[in-house]
């Protein structure tokens, strides 16, 4: 599987956007100057406890307080409360901390109260970015993230990702780690580990404690609401955690971050140095590499899948919900129970891209077509989690109800990617109404065409569309017409009709007669 990455840079904003096989799987988007991003460590100052929720609000300079429960606190919070007041009263002059004793970790039941009191100073992490109404959400359990390790300070714990199995590897890296880390400092040790050299890893090292130093250089004069150590910037932090052997390119727009991003790309893996490209066409490289087409067609409400089948996704402020609809994928030789399996096999590959294209978060609850065997329920979650594992956030994934329903959780950490697929059109009365982007009508003619000749056995002769789209198939009738051709075998003309609205089209067969397939 090839992946790339394609970065569109713009006045005000950077979108970054994964391909899989030149599919969209993730679209990232990030404002210059960007604060309270996650990995951000602020100076903040406790506001009020609530008690009875085990929590503080802390005021780290957004507009609404941010929240810190008990359970974020972590549990070496009192040695960092110590090394904080040390290093704001000058009693401390490096960075290191060699020779501390650590106080020992807090009560796992305690209460708030007893650990923080209003009006303190208190350095924290952000862990998820302000949502809606909401304030970010943050921890004191700090940790700053490099490409192989990951730093924990004030503690000497080691551990290995799960996701390295070869049990030989594991101890050759704690191993590793444990000749190289210094004292009181934890190290968690990522997947992109395994198998690499002490060298790249005391190397990797070396960097995180560099960046705790400069947290500790820039904490002796903080203020209260500051920043004091930045997060990499969302296209290094991507190259940081993705990156791997299987990216074929990356390709920016912009020559100011080209520059960043190869320098970067140097210090963390040389050898893909090489793909990195600067975009110079005239185009848009975004409608170059096809990927506006793609955010219209996954963002909508609608979401149409290559058989015919598709998606319609619904938000709530309690959880997201999906239902799956064959549409005309039915063919008349299987059986229902067949044409079901098929169709919920290719929505929850649909389905785990949606997520992560879209950041959705919570609670997702997802309608499947509805099946009788056990074995194919069996089939389909274990299809749900096979594609769900691709998925970076943590998530938990319910075997189907007897409803057929299945339940997903997803952690979200940033705002979910809302982009407004449709378009306003104006009518005959001069207001104007929102309709499906006229881009995405052209595919589900398509759709129709290959539903109409493949499952309902009908010979379409003609496609009757509004004047505007009909301008649009006579721009290049090569690409339509003759590609429906070779696909059908017969032609088939495109005719305008005034009355028609925008979006409105027909099919008539050779009969002359208007072919309605079932939705």
């Amino acid at each position: 599987m090839k992946k790339d990455l394609v970065i569109n840079v713009t006045e005000k904003e950077v979108k970054i956007a994964l391909l899989e096989d030149k599919k969209l799987i993730e679209l990232h988007k990030e404002k210059h100057n960007k604060e309270f991003a996650v990995g951000d460590l602020y100076l903040g100052k406790i506001k009020k406890l609530v008690p009875g929720l085990n929590a503080a609000f802390v005021d780290v300079g957004y507009s609404k307080d941010a929240f810190l429960h008990y359970f974020d606190l972590g549990p070496q919070v009192q040695n960092l409360i110590r090394y904080l007041d040390s290093v704001k009263s000058k009693k401390t002059n490096a960075s290191n901390l060699r020779g501390v004793k650590l106080l020992p970790d807090i009560d796992k039941s305690g209460n708030v109260k007893d650990v923080l009191k209003p009006g303190q100073e208190v350095l924290i992490q952000i862990a998820k970015e302000p949502i809606s109404t909401k304030g970010p959400r943050i921890s004191t359990e700090l940790s700053i993230a490099g490409r192989y390790l990951v730093l924990v300070p004030f503690t000497n714990r080691i551990s290995v990702s799960s996701k390295v199995k070869d049990r030989k590897e594991k101890d050759r890296l704690r191993r590793l780690i444990t000749s190289i880390k210094p004292e009181n400092f934890g190290v968690i040790v990522r997947t992109v580990a395994e198998n690499k050299k002490v060298a790249d890893l005391d190397r990797d090292l070396r960097e995180l404690l560099q960046k705790w130093d400069e947290c500790f250089h820039n904490l002796k004069n903080a203020k209260p609401r500051e920043r004091v150590l930045g997060e990499l910037d969302r296209t290094s932090a991507l190259l940081r955690d993705i990156l791997s052997a299987s990216f074929h390119g990356i390709v920016i727009n912009d020559k100011e971050l080209y520059e960043e991003s190869k320098a970067y790309l140097k210090s963390i893996a040389p050898e893909q140095a090489k793909i990195l490209k600067l975009y110079s066409g005239k185009r848009n490289i975004f409608d170059h590499y096809g990927i506006e087409r793609q955010v219209k067609a996954g963002f909508g409400k609608h979401v149409t899948m290559a058989s015919g089948a598709y998606l319609v996704v619904e938000h709530t402020e309690a959880l997201h919900v999906i239902d799956v609809n064959s549409g005309n994928t039915a063919k008349k030789e299987d059986s229902q129970e067949v044409n079901a399996l098929r169709t919920n096999l290719e929505s929850a590959v649909e389905i785990a891209r949606q997520l992560r294209l879209r950041d959705m978060g919570g609670i997702i609850v997802v309608d499947f077509i509805d099946m009788q065997k056990s074995e194919n329920k069996k089939r389909l979650f274990n299809k749900m989690s096979e594609e769900m594992s691709k998925d970076r956030a943590k998530h938990y994934v319910l075997p189907p109800s007897k409803f057929g329903l299945i339940q997903i959780t997803r952690q979200r950490v940033r705002p979910e990617m809302d982009i407004k697929t449709s378009e306003e059109i104006p009518d005959k009365d001069g207001e104007t109404q929102e309709v499906q982007a006229t881009i995405l009508l052209i595919d589900e003619i398509e759709h129709a065409l290959d539903a109409a000749f493949n499952n309902a056995n009908e010979k379409i002769r003609e496609v009757k569309v509004h004047p505007f789209i009909h301008a649009y198939f006579n721009q290049n009738p090569i690409k339509f017409r003759w590609k429906w051709f070779r696909k059908y075998g017969r032609w088939i003309k495109v005719t305008s009709r005034t009355a028609y609205p925008l979006m409105k089209y027909k099919l008539l067969n050779t009969k002359n007669e208007e072919v309605i397939l079932n939705s």
